[in-house]
C-alpha cells in the first residue's frame, strides 16, 4: 500500500509542477502501475470510465459541428445584448452552467458552454482562462443538486432509494437541492467579487451572427434531453451517457458528409477531439483503480471513521471535510462508493439516522473536485479547451477561483445539512 501512495503522490506533484505534460505524467504512472503489479491486469478494464470517455468525445464532436455552424457567435451575441459589463457576462455564464449540470453530466456541460465563452472573449477581447474556470468549478457544484446531476448523486439515490424528488424534500424537511443552491448563490457572489476589475461595458451594435446550420444546434439539444431522460432509466448500461453523446455525433457527421459532399467534412471534427485530455483521464482512471487495489481508498474511508470516534457531529464534520480534501486529488466516484458502505456500518452501530453524514459525503466529495485543476473531469475538460485555444492554464489561476468558490459554496451546505437533519 505505501509504494502505491507515495508513486499516486509524487504524479500529482509533477501534473501540477508540469501542467503542460500532464497526460505524459499520467500516463506513464499507471504504466508503473500495470508493470509493477500494483494494479492487476484484471482490474485494468473496470478501472476505465468508459462512458465518461464516450461522452468527453462524442460531445467534443457534436461541439466542433455546432462551433462551425456558427450558433456559439449567434449566443454570444444574445448574451452580450442583456448584460452591462465583463463581469456580468462571466457570472451569467457560471450560472448558466450550473442551471444545465443539475441535469447533465458536468463534463458535457462545459463541452456545450465553452464555446460560447470562447466567442464572448473572442468578441471582447478579453482573457477567457477565469471565464472557463468559473464554468468547470460552476458545474462541479451543482452535480449534487439532483438525482441526475453527477455519478455519485446517482450512488447516493441508490443506497438511500431516493427518487428525484427526494432531492428536493426528504423526511419531510427540504432536501439537499436547497443546501447545494445556498451554496451556488454565495459562491456566485464570490465570483461576483473576483471579476470585479473587469467593468468594461459591452458594445451593443445591434448585430447578430447568421447560423448557416441548424442541425449541430438540434442534435446538441437532443443531447442534452436525452441524457435527461436516459437518467430517469432504471437499469440501463453503465455506458449509456456516452454511446447517446457518440451516436449523435455520428448522425451529425453523416449528415455533414450528405450536404458538404466532401471527407474533410467527416475529418475535421474528428481532428477536434482533444485526445490528450482523454489519454490524462484514462491514466487518472488507472492511477486510481491501482491506489484501490491496494487498499489506499478503504484505508482513508477507516480512518475517516477512527477520527470521528463516537460522536456524531464530530464524525459529520471529520466527514465532509475530509471529503473536500481527499476529493481534491482522486475521483470522488471510487471514494464515494467505498464510503457508503462504511457509512451505513458506522450508522447502524451507534444507532444514528446516516443521512446528515450522507449527504455530507455528497457535498463534500462533490465540491473536492474544484480546489485543484485536477481535481475533477470537469476542470479538466475545461482546461483541455482552454489548451486547444492556445491559453495555458497555471495553477495560481484555477486555485484563485478554485478554493474561494469551494468554500463559499461548502461552509453553508455545511451548516444547513447539521441544521436540518443532525440536530435533535
Amino acid at each position: 500500500m505505501i509504494p502505491a501512495l507515495i508513486l499516486f503522490a509524487l504524479t500529482y506533484v509533477l501534473m501540477l509542477c508540469f501542467s503542460k505534460y500532464r497526460p505524459y505524467i499520467a500516463l506513464s504512472s499507471a504504466l508503473v502501475f500495470i508493470v509493477s503489479g500494483m494494479l492487476p491486469l484484471a482490474q485494468i478494464w473496470p478501472s476505465i470510465d468508459l462512458n465518461v470517455l464516450l461522452m468527453i468525445a462524442g460531445t467534443m464532436g457534436l461541439v466542433a459541428l455546432f462551433i462551425e455552424s456558427r450558433m456559439p457567435e449567434l449566443l454570444a451575441d444574445l448574451i452580450m445584448e442583456k448584460v452591462p459589463n465583463v463581469q456580468w457576462a462571466a457570472v451569467c455564464l457560471s450560472l448558466f452552467a450550473g442551471l444545465i449540470s443539475a441535469f447533465v453530466d458536468n463534463v458535457a456541460t462545459v463541452l456545450m458552454i465553452a464555446p460560447v465563452a470562447l466567442e464572448i472573449c473572442k468578441k471582447l477581447k478579453t482573457n477567457p482562462v477565469p471565464f472557463l474556470i468559473g464554468i468547470a468549478v460552476s458545474s462541479n457544484l451543482q452535480g449534487a443538486a439532483t438525482l441526475v446531476g453527477d455519478t455519485t448523486a446517482i450512488m447516493l439515490g441508490s443506497a438511500l432509494d431516493m427518487s428525484f424528488m427526494d432531492f428536493f424534500w426528504y423526511k419531510g424537511k427540504p432536501s439537499i437541492f436547497f443546501a447545494v443552491e445556498l451554496g451556488a448563490v454565495l459562491s456566485a457572489l464570490i465570483l461576483y467579487i473576483i471579476f470585479r476589475k473587469e467593468k468594461s461595458p459591452i458594445p451593443k451594435t445591434g448585430k447578430r451572427t447568421e447560423v448557416t446550420n441548424m442541425v449541430p444546434t438540434i442534435l446538441l439539444g437532443g443531447a442534452i434531453l436525452l441524457l435527461i431522460l436516459a437518467s430517469f432509466l432504471p437499469s440501463k448500461p453503465s455506458t449509456t451517457n456516452g454511446l447517446i453523446c457518440c451516436a449523435l455525433f455520428v448522425v451529425g457527421l453523416i449528415y455533414n458528409l450528405i450536404s458538404k459532399k466532401t471527407l474533410s467534412a467527416v475529418i475535421k471534427p474528428l481532428r477536434e477531439i482533444d485526445f490528450q485530455t482523454i489519454g490524462l483521464l484514462i491514466g487518472l482512471f488507472l492511477m486510481i483503480g491501482g491506489i484501490s487495489a491496494q487498499g489506499v481508498i478503504d484505508a482513508a474511508a477507516q480512518l475517516l471513521a477512527r477520527f470521528g470516534g463516537g460522536n456524531v457531529f464530530a464524525l459529520y464534520t471529520v466527514i465532509v471535510w475530509a471529503s473536500v480534501l481527499i476529493s481534491a486529488f482522486i475521483d470522488n466516484i471510487p471514494y464515494v462508493a467505498t464510503m457508503i458502505p462504511v457509512i451505513a456500518g458506522l450508522a447502524s452501530a451507534l444507532g444514528v439516522d446516516p443521512t446528515p453524514l450522507y449527504f455530507g459525503l455528497l457535498s463534500g466529495a462533490t465540491l473536492g473536485g474544484n480546489i485543484t485543476p485536477i481535481g475533477a473531469s470537469a476542470n479538466i475538460t475545461g482546461i483541455g479547451i482552454l489548451r486547444k485555444a492556445g491559453y495555458e492554464v497555471k495553477n495560481s489561476d484555477f486555485f484563485k477561483i478554485g478554493i474561494p468558490f469551494t468554500l463559499a459554496a461548502i461552509i453553508p451546505a455545511y451548516l444547513y445539512v447539521w441544521l436540518l437533519y443532525g440536530v435533535h
